[in-house]
């Protein structure tokens, strides 16, 4: 039996990774860089700290990084009033408390947006804790965040939510399984072969199988 559960927030709780992927061109497009937007998609749920060279190259992060994610920060304020919890959120989150589970709900994302996303889905008053982009010095795929949440929850017995690859990467990377929804745009077979143990159409069904989940 499992005894504590990590939660992606962007992309898995609450519905941003297209925002996400057009706040990222319209940052690269300042300074005259014009990646495809297919190709930020697929980097989304990587950090902004991996993000720019995944998609443009190591060269553009020498160059512009830091300047990047800081104009990232304003292009994806204008969406951040867009955003909406996935349906299903707020009700698995409140399940996996009833049954007397661990809880952190475990971004990447900007201090601010991660205390828009709270709002969003009622989670100060359910997570045991919660991390931002301050508690990591490399974000997913690398492993770092995860831990962080472990060490928060005093637990090494857990398993991680997600919607993307990095998820799922940075998950096995911590040393512990991934259930994956596809509300990332990620296909099953390539959250399968990043190392998902299963993986779902919605937070619902995510929900509905979760007896399976605790019991490993």
């Amino acid at each position: 039996m499992i005894e504590a559960v990590v939660f992606d927030v962007d992309g898995t709780l609450v519905d941003t990774n297209y925002q996400h992927a057009l706040a990222w061109f319209r940052a690269f497009r300042r300074f005259d860089i014009s990646p495809a937007i297919w190709r930020i998609h697929r980097a989304i749920g990587m950090g902004g700290d991996q993000l720019v060279a995944a998609v443009a190259g190591d060269d553009v992060e020498k160059s512009h990084g830091d300047d990047l994610r800081s104009a990232w920060t304003e292009e994806f304020g204008v969406f951040l009033p867009q955003v909406q919890p996935f349906e299903g959120a707020r009700p698995l989150l409140e399940e996996v408390k009833k049954r007397g589970l661990k809880l952190v709900l475990a971004s990447s994302g900007e201090p601010e947006h991660v205390e828009h996303y709270l709002d969003l889905i009622g989670g100060r008053d359910l997570a045991d804790s919660w991390t931002t982009s301050a508690d990591a010095e490399e974000t997913k795929p690398a492993p770092d965040l995860i831990q962080t949440a472990m060490k928060k929850m005093d637990s090494d017995n857990a398993v991680m939510i997600g919607d993307s690859v990095w998820d799922a990467e940075a998950a096995e990377r911590a040393g512990i399984g991934t259930y994956a929804v596809l509300t990332g745009g990620f296909s099953v077979e390539e959250l399968e072969s990043a190392g998902a143990k299963k993986v779902y159409e919605s937070l619902q069904e995510l929900q509905d199988d979760l007896d399976a989940i605790v019991a490993g």
